[in-house]
């Protein structure tokens, strides 16, 4: 569309693609991948570092760089909020959500809501939600971002680019499960803040420094006249060719059309709540972390990355269309579909336009390379999820006998599924208008997700929270989103030149205002239909909400007596020459009415306050229940197969081992428990040092708000 890359460019991409399978296959090679906790969790044994460039490649991906720049071009700094946003509620994942999450022994966020209100349907419902998102927006985003890129630049065919970027990442995820997806997105990191950063500084200085772009943007409109007499256009309207007078503020006016403050603090706040402490891209990430002091600092160091996305995205967006103003700025839409081929604007085009208009060869190439690895490390971050998602809360349900080995392969297959799937959406892509899909799945998230965060935070906050009023408010809240989000689709916005017909109720009420009434009816509802039934048994609060991290003190000194009693007693006792006549025989509470379950084979039970991160039972299932440890009941003796040498192929390169089920390792759950409060230690100096850490990144946060909003 622009130009071709040079040999010196695709030089460059080439060995970013060796460089990366290099390493995700050094990482395959080196980890665990033959156990739950190993694949989904990388075995738990991740460092701060690792995470924290993990959680901020796994968000900033193909999408962001067309999206974001493409909003930066049309509206100035407003998309920005979102960014900043992030390193806010960052801290709250770190600091609220985690130790939670950590001290309810959860593996995925449909098991966390398994446990804390109960029953199946909750968990089932959101699981189902969660893989529909993945698929519908998020795979379908990034494709089409990384498609208007590499057609820009290379002039590859759309189809088989994706299909060869798709393939390269299942290979990664498959093979190396999320310890893989880490260490790759580690090295994208560098890549991309690198190669961004060198953009950003090259067109600073074509436009003369930072105060010379907030000038020279507000008056970037295009030359009507030499382009209709240049393009042959028939018609001679124009629509949104001028900068808005409010482009330099980032929170705007109740009324205005990108970012009107209350909807963004009490409607998109909520929803990007789920995002980052809810959602399994995210959250599984620091759920890989050795213990919670790496995964505050992972979730501190990821919320210092998020405030560059302004810098390095945003305003190189805003700099494309000073310079390329002809091209970002379309004047109608019949000029927009010649300059990019979408009647719905051509700002999208506004990243790539720079890349490929100021950088000399070689640098075009290493940004070609840091787009790919957005995208990789987006699909990658995106497979490993629903992968885990489908495999421990769809598939296991189904088959509660489930095998570890069973699990490893459902999942890696279910990867192979989704590659499909996505290669089956880009046609769809294709057709639809770029600019108009892009806002669209804007508007999918807001009218999707803001009941799950209402359910999530009630679940975490409030004890009385019941499984009818999580179940019957998230019910209400998504069926009045989607109700919305299909008349979105059926009365979609009018060209710009075209009057706008749809109804007021639409046409008036921003998307961030329906995402506030949705959050604020499901809490409402919830509430109400909790109060009006049973609260749910001790039990399912006593380790899955906010406070119960406050008890742990009394809970650590309860359980020191109690192991004294069943300091010789094991899970093989129960399981072994001894016969349990009751389940009791395998519980044990203490005078103050805190059980320590050992955990039996086909129990949904789930009360221990959390599973052992770093201890791995050889068993037959090596036993993985709703994110606990479990171990068979009987010891059986499984007849070691004759395997072809195919077989023995696979399960070399997806690191499956046949264990000897005979050797069976016993699991005390008093240690088990101590294995969890150990996880949820910090010692003085570095609960001070983080708390710092914590204050400084807040504290920029908010300035970066107030400073982009004056």
């Amino acid at each position: 569309m622009f130009g071709f890359m040079e040999t010196a460019d695709l030089a460059v991409v080439g060995c970013y693609f060796v460089l990366v399978l290099c390493i995700g296959f050094f990482a395959m090679w080196k980890s665990n991948r033959s156990t739950v906790s190993g694949y989904f969790l990388a075995g738990r044994s991740m460092t701060w570092v690792a995470i924290g460039a993990s959680l901020f490649v796994s968000n900033i991906g193909s999408e962001h760089f067309i999206g974001l720049a493409g909003s930066g071009a049309a509206s100035g700094f407003a998309v920005g909020a979102w960014e900043f946003n992030a390193v806010l509620l960052l801290q709250l994942l770190g600091w609220v959500f985690i130790p939670v999450y950590i001290r309810s022994g959860v593996f995925t966020m449909p098991q966390y809501l398994y446990k804390r209100y109960g029953g199946s349907r909750l968990k089932m419902y959101f699981a189902l939600l969660f893989l529909l998102l993945y698929v519908f927006t998020k795979l379908s985003v990034d494709l089409y971002a990384g498609a208007l890129f590499i057609r820009a630049s290379l002039g590859w065919d759309l189809y088989l680019s994706i299909i060869i970027l798709i393939g390269l990442t299942a290979v990664l995820t498959v093979t190396g499960g999320l310890v893989a997806v880490i260490y790759t997105d580690v090295m994208q990191a560098i890549l991309m803040i690198g190669g961004a950063l060198t953009l950003m500084v090259v067109g600073m200085v074509k436009v003369g420094g930072f105060e010379e772009l907030k000038r020279r943007y507000m008056l970037a409109s295009p030359n009507v006249t030499a382009i209709i007499s240049s393009f042959n256009l028939s018609s001679t309207n124009t629509c949104h060719i001028h900068p808005k007078e409010d482009s330099l503020k980032m929170l705007r006016e109740p009324t205005d059309e990108d970012v009107p403050w209350p909807g963004f603090l009490f409607g998109q706040t909520p929803a990007s709540g789920w995002y980052w402490c809810a959602d399994q891209v995210i959250v599984q990430r620091v759920l890989a972390a050795k213990n919670i002091a790496h995964a505050k600092g992972a979730t501190l160091m990821a919320g210092f990355l998020k405030l560059l996305p302004m810098f390095i995205i945003v305003i190189p967006g805003m700099i494309s269309r000073i310079l390329f103003t002809d091209e970002v700025v379309c004047i109608n839409p019949e000029h927009c579909m010649q300059v990019c081929g979408s009647s719905a604007g051509c700002s999208n085009i506004a990243y790539p336009r720079l890349v490929l208009g100021i950088l000399p060869a070689g640098l075009r190439g290493l940004m070609m390379a840091v787009m790919i690895a957005a995208l990789m490390s987006d699909l990658d971050s995106i497979f490993n999820s629903a992968s885990t998602i489908f495999t421990l809360d769809i598939y296991k349900h189904l088959r509660k006998a489930a095998s570890s080995r069973e699990l490893m392969v459902v999942g890696r297959l279910f990867v192979i599924f989704m590659v499909g799937i996505s290669i089956a959406w880009v046609p769809i892509i294709v057709e639809m208008q770029g600019g108009q899909m892009y806002l669209y799945i804007q508007e999918v998230a807001d009218y999707l997700t803001p009941p799950v965060a209402a359910v999530f935070l009630l679940g975490i906050f409030w004890k009385r929270c019941n499984e009818q009023g999580a179940f019957y408010g998230g019910l209400l809240g998504s069926m009045l989103g989607i109700i919305r989000l299909i008349l979105a689709f059926v009365y979609q916005v009018p060209d710009c030149d075209q009057p706008d017909t749809r109804p007021s109720f639409i046409r008036n009420i921003h998307y961030m205002y329906v995402a506030t009434i949705l959050f604020w009816s499901t809490i409402i509802t919830a509430v109400v239909v909790s109060l009006l039934t049973p609260a749910l048994p001790k039990e399912y609060t006593r380790s899955t909400t906010f406070w119960a991290l406050k008890d742990l003190d009394n809970i650590k000194s309860s359980q020191a007596d109690e192991s004294n009693k069943l300091e010789n007693r094991t899970v093989s006792e129960c399981n072994g020459s001894t016969t349990c006549t009751d389940k009791s025989d395998c519980n044990r509470k203490d005078t103050d009415g805190i059980e320590l379950v050992l955990l039996m084979p086909g129990s949904d039970d789930s009360k221990s306050l959390c599973s052992p991160s770093n201890i791995e039972a050889l068993t037959t299932n090596d036993g993985y229940l709703n994110g606990q440890t479990s171990v068979d009941q009987e010891t059986k003796e499984e007849p070691q197969l004759e395997r072809s040498k195919w077989w023995k192929f696979f399960d070399c390169i997806c690191g499956l081992k046949n264990y000897d089920v005979t050797n069976t390792v016993a699991i005390n759950t008093v240690e088990d428990e101590r294995i969890c409060r150990e996880m949820l230690q910090e010692s003085p100096r570095i609960k001070i040092l983080l708390n710092i850490g914590l204050a400084v990144v807040l504290s920029s946060g908010i300035s970066m708000f107030i400073y982009f909003s004056l």
